[in-house]
């Protein structure tokens, strides 16, 4: 028995739309980096790019469970000294850039290499319900009904 190595021209990558209003962050994330990496496919292949390009709306409605939206930290560094940035996740969902808290998110499940960036440049989050991919007719994924322990109510 030979262990089976997906080629390019086998990969067939589809496109997957998610509604995140409602969805806990983390199990938002969880599903979406498996869908970006390929693991949901018999034919995964892990150093092939076999992921499907998912489209995540209303980013700005993402639940988070417990006091995490007052009391996660998401640091940065402007490159200086004593450049040390904070914001809470609150003030970023309630921001100009949403969508932020869900790219983070899904980038942090991913592992840290250079086929994981290039797995990230299949995600496309939107903080509103609109978005322009309506050309690829992309297949909606429930997350909500996939498990009840992924919405809950703030």
């Amino acid at each position: 028995m030979k262990t089976y190595t997906a080629t390019p021209a086998e990969i067939d990558k589809k496109w997957i739309l998610i509604d995140a209003e409602g969805v806990v962050l983390g199990r938002l994330a969880s599903i979406v980096a498996t869908r970006l990496r390929g693991k949901h496919k018999a034919t995964f292949t892990p150093h092939m790019d076999m992921g499907d390009n998912v489209i995540v709306i209303n980013a700005d409605k993402v639940q988070l469970t417990g006091n995490k939206r007052s009391e996660k930290t998401y640091w940065r560094h402007t490159g200086y000294p004593g450049g040390i940035k904070s914001r809470k996740a609150g003030e970023i969902l309630e921001g100009e850039n949403p969508e932020r808290v869900v790219t983070l998110a899904v980038k942090r499940m991913l592992p840290g290499n250079r086929l994981s960036r290039q797995q990230m440049t299949n995600l496309r989050v939107y903080a509103g319900a609109d978005h322009p991919h309506e050309a690829q007719s992309p297949e909606v994924l429930d997350v909500k009904a996939m498990n009840p322990k992924n919405t809950r109510s703030a």
